[in-house]
């Protein structure tokens, strides 16, 4: 017994004598200890946690070299090698995570909408849901602070830029000719169903080095990575109808989606004030395949339409109006990898091919166009650290166009041009905290056309001010080529150019957001020519020049209310240019000094449905009566339209959807045309310039077949 007893103490000894104690201090950056920090030996059991004061003790067994880890919530990860028997009296300080969900957000000049962005200003499901919108991207965009309302024409125009200034791109590869083609007075659509996309980034100026050829914004449109279930959705409408499906294996999957549009049959209950010979069609088509690799994924997305139209619309100058007629066919094709090369190296690289076939009859003069483009581009991607990373990359841009014009008296003139545009970018995310990022870029540009390169600097900076607002400010650099309108007929020009500087304030908190931005834009190099309308006989030249200032605010609140979310967004806007045919610097005639947007939606129980409202007020715009002295010197009445849709649903997959657009019936004025003499007093005669419809009315069937039998179209309404 008493050598039992000899042997326990014996032992007992040599494990105490073969325990290690680790024991230390866990402080954050400002010397503050933090309670609840986990702490463990890295393939071990052995550990604890730290007390009110930060700190902590344990014993453990291990011997030799081991790693020590040390992690708490909106902390980096602390990670430290050594012998156990020296792991004492530690005093360890951990660094915010600067990949929190509260952390700074580099957001000057820049919306997102998508369910992976940590601010959110638009969500997927706002893109279809605005009353304004009929369905169309580009048109719940038009309701953001920032956009000027030219309802004639229905592009963006950003901040004092025209609509050629803002460029989009379709997962990071540019899309070339990105609306519908149309005629004077009637609103262009973009091309590209929101069916596809579950994310959307509108920037309004200041964004990354990644993206050029734009003065004033881009728009990013992403496609779905993998849908959640296989389905089938059928719509029938007013104006026509439209079929997708979804197919989905364990690895890939592939979406269709098929739409058919005519107008004759609504213009024959409701008649505008053009003279159709033949109304409105388009057929269209898209899809996207996806295939899931070991350490990425592809993309493959095209999208192809075809429209045609004839019309006679009334003319000042024409006592029988100006005939019109439009034949145009577009091909875009477009494809992607994004995936991992290892532990801290990612890459993206993907390419698009354009087609767009273009044939217009004015009068008895026939302008038929083809339009060949491609983009290529690669981007590497270095996580250095949760607080350093580093993205470089190049891209190649190649245009062919091929334009020719005929006739009574001309038998068909060619004419057109091609240009090759390398460029090259790098830029890096600096993080000092989860306060403080700045973003840093360079992005360097070749034309072969120009035989030039331009170099455009690109920087931002945020800092958080409390847990729920911050301060952002940008600055950049950004260059464009002219037009093809411009280039067609004189290559002896250059890049235009603009600075843009930007300031801007966020509060998010409690499902509420506002943001406050002001802005200054100064342009330089713009194109100028002589003549009415750029041709063979103008005189080109790089001599324009302008500015754009203003403050763009916003309000949203999903919360206040029960089952009612709603924003607001205005606009001021102060610009002036010297550009195209300008005979001095002036407001645009595309600008409002002012923008007021209003959209709501609110969810009725009882009723299954969804109403919305959407309104929208603008000052006038400028135009010239040649009775007056003085260019652009004159301003239209206001713009005013409200706009209502109801979306009720028989079924959890069956919708009936209905939506007016300007339900008051404002009279909007777009401006005049004057006619181009004089009549006997000397004075030149006008017609005001109104929109083809002061209404119009949507109604449309939505069913979707789908394996839960609770998915439906609301998303896409």
């Amino acid at each position: 017994m008493k050598i039992l007893t000899a042997s326990l103490f014996l032992l007992f000894g040599l494990y105490i004598h073969a325990q290690s104690t680790i024991n230390g201090l866990v402080l954050d950056e400002k010397n503050r200890p933090v309670m609840g920090a986990n702490i463990y030996l890295e393939g071990t059991y052995d550990g604890g946690s730290t007390a009110e004061d930060g700190t902590f003790s344990f014993s453990t067994l291990e011997t030799g070299t081991k790693s020590l880890v040390v992690s708490f919530l909106s902390f980096e990860t602390f990670t430290m090698a050594g012998d156990v028997t020296y792991m004492k009296d530690l005093t360890i300080k951990l660094k915010e995570d600067v990949n929190a969900l509260d952390a700074v957000v580099l957001s000057a000049g820049t919306f997102s909408a998508g369910d992976n962005s940590k601010v959110n200003v638009l969500k997927p499901l706002d893109v279809v849901t605005t009353a304004s919108a009929l369905g169309d991207f580009v048109g719940a965009l038009q309701t953001l602070p920032g956009t000027t309302t030219v309802a004639e024409d229905g592009r963006l125009f950003v901040r004092g830029g025209d609509a050629e200034e803002t460029q989009i791109f379709i997962d990071g590869i540019r899309v070339f000719s990105p609306y519908t083609p149309t005629t004077n007075n009637i609103p262009s659509r973009g091309r590209y169903s929101p069916f596809l996309f579950d994310g959307i980034t509108f920037s309004t100026g200041g964004y990354s080095a990644e993206y050029g050829q734009a003065l004033s914004s881009v728009l990013l449109l992403n496609t779905i990575d993998e849908p959640d279930q296989e389905k089938t959705d059928i719509g029938i409408m007013s104006v026509g109808g439209t079929l997708g499906n979804t197919q989905k294996w364990e690895k890939s999957s592939v979406s269709v989606n098929a739409s058919y549009i005519n107008l004759a049959p609504y213009i024959a209950l409701f008649p505008d004030r053009n003279d159709w010979i033949k109304p409105y069609e388009m057929a269209s088509g898209e899809t996207v395949f996806r295939k899931k690799t070991n350490s990425g994924l592809i993309k493959l997305y095209a999208a192809f339409d075809a429209t045609n139209f004839e019309l006679i619309q009334e003319d000042i100058n024409f006592s029988e109006g100006l005939r019109y007629k439009l034949n145009n066919k577009n091909l875009y094709v477009n494809g992607s990898y994004s995936g991992v090369l290892n532990d801290t190296w990612s890459v993206f690289g993907g390419g698009s091919y354009t087609r767009a076939s273009n044939k217009q009859g004015i009068m008895e003069r026939n302008i038929n166009s083809v339009d060949n483009a491609f983009h290529a581009k690669v981007k590497f991607k270095n996580r250095v650290s949760n607080r350093f990373k580093i993205y470089t990359g190049a891209e190649f841009f190649s245009t062919d166009f091929e334009e020719s014009y005929g006739d009574e008296t001309i038998n068909n003139v060619n004419y057109g041009y091609k240009d090759n545009l390398a460029a090259a970018f790098a830029e890096a995310d600096i993080f000092i905290s989860k306060n403080l990022a700045f973003k840093l870029g360079l992005r360097g540009e070749y034309s072969t056309v120009f035989k030039d390169f331009t170099f455009a600097p690109r920087v931002s900076f945020a800092y958080k001010l409390s847990k729920a607002s911050q301060l952002s400010m940008a600055y950049g650099n950004f260059y464009q080529n002219p037009s093809s309108n411009i280039l067609k007929f004189t290559q002896d020009v250059k890049s235009q150019n603009t600075s843009h500087y930007i300031l801007n304030y966020q509060y998010n908190a409690d499902r509420k957001l506002f943001r406050a931005e002001a802005y200054y834009k100064k342009y330089n190099d713009l194109v100028k020519y002589s003549g009415y309308f750029p041709s063979f006989q103008s005189v080109f030249n790089n001599d324009g020049y302008g500015y754009a200032k203003g403050i763009d605010l916003f309000w949203r609140d999903n919360s206040s209310f029960k089952n009612f979310e709603y924003w607001l967004s205005y606009s001021f806007l102060d610009t002036e240019r010297d550009y195209q045919n300008y005979p001095t610097a002036a407001q645009p005639n595309f600008v409002n000094t002012h923008n007021l947007s209003v959209v709501g939606k609110y969810w009725i129980d009882k009723w299954r449905s969804q109403v919305g409202f959407a309104y929208s007020w603008a000052s006038g715009r400028t135009y010239t009566n040649p009775n007056k002295a003085g260019f652009l010197n004159e301003t239209a009445k206001p713009f005013n339209s409200l706009s209502l849709n109801w979306a009720y649903l028989i079924s959890p997959q069956k919708i009936l959807y209905a939506s007016v657009n300007n339900a008051l019936g404002f009279k909007n004025v777009n401006g005049y045309q004057y006619s181009n003499t004089p009549d006997m007093n000397g004075d030149f005669n006008r017609r005001a310039l109104r929109p083809a419809a002061d209404q119009f009315f949507f109604i449309g069937f939505f069913w979707t077949i789908s394996d839960d039998k609770k998915s439906n179209q609301l998303d896409n309404l």
